[in-house]
């Protein structure tokens, strides 16, 4: 069965990115619950800005879980990355992540990095910045296991990253590195840029997904690009997924119409 999530931002320095709510956390807990949403998704400038407690109670006030918890923030506040030329910087990031997987752990959520991730080039030659991912991750792996969650890592297309940016290639450096704590976030404007074919990228990378974000072609919400979604939710069906599909997505014509707009698709495509 699939589940279906929402995003929220939190970070005023990542205003107009991709993410649906921007009106703090009870706006999203309120508007996701009324549209029959299971989950949000938060994106925090770091694991103190919401008290624990305060989550929980939007929680239970609504009967939403949280999805996962992003870590983009370490890089859009503080340039922070995992391959970082300067060592104290990679630390940094990890400890940032670290603090990012407990808040999410106390909310019963993974955490993903996406961005923090970083790339090679100048100092970081290709093989250096791949060891340095593959030690962060299996620390950080590690940490989120003890925690009692995996630990999501998002391949992005080409113009965010040089590192990995396609599923088959994630699940083979999962593979190769032992990363049994590490599960690969799908986003689907990424893999529109990157992959041939949608559906077939889902079944090469089978068991090594674990949480997917559902939008269009155009970063838009779900049904408002030109997207062909039955074949990749035959394929999620086929290879067992039962994670969420969540709407990372721009507040496009609005945050209400964008929300709108998922959940439509939600119920149309991937409904039971």
């Amino acid at each position: 069965m699939f589940r279906s999530a929402i995003t929220v931002s939190l970070v005023a320095e990542a205003k107009g990115g991709p993410f649906v709510y921007w009106a703090g956390l009870e706006d999203a807990f309120e508007n996701a619950s009324k549209l029959g949403f299971h989950a949000i998704e938060i994106f925090a400038p770091g694991p103190d800005t919401v008290p624990v407690g305060e989550v929980r109670t939007l929680m239970d006030a609504h009967g939403l879980d949280v999805a996962a918890v992003g870590t983009g923030a370490g890089m859009v506040k503080h340039g922070l990355s995992l391959t970082h030329a300067e060592s104290d910087i990679r630390e940094q990031a990890r400890d940032f992540i670290r603090s990012m997987i407990d808040f999410g752990a106390e909310l019963g959520a993974p955490a993903i990095i996406g961005s923090m991730q970083g790339r090679h080039g100048g100092d970081v030659s290709q093989d250096q910045a791949m060891q340095w991912l593959a030690e962060a991750l299996q620390s950080l792996g590690q940490h989120a296991q003890s925690r009692g969650q995996f630990l999501i890592y998002e391949p992005l297309n080409r113009y965010e990253t040089n590192l990995i940016t396609k599923l088959a290639d994630g699940a083979a450096f999962l593979k190769q590195h032992s990363l049994t704590s590490i599960k690969l976030l799908a986003d689907l404007f990424h893999m529109n840029i990157e992959e041939a074919n949608l559906a077939e990228a889902f079944r090469e990378a089978a068991g090594f997904v674990g949480h997917i974000h559902f939008v269009d072609s155009n970063r838009q919400a779900a049904g408002m690009g030109h997207m062909v979604y039955e074949p990749l939710i035959e394929a999620l069906r086929e290879t067992n997924y039962e994670g969420y599909l969540c709407a990372e997505a721009f507040p496009l014509p609005d945050s209400a119409g964008a929300a709108e707009a998922t959940i439509a698709a939600f119920q149309k495509y991937a409904g039971t």
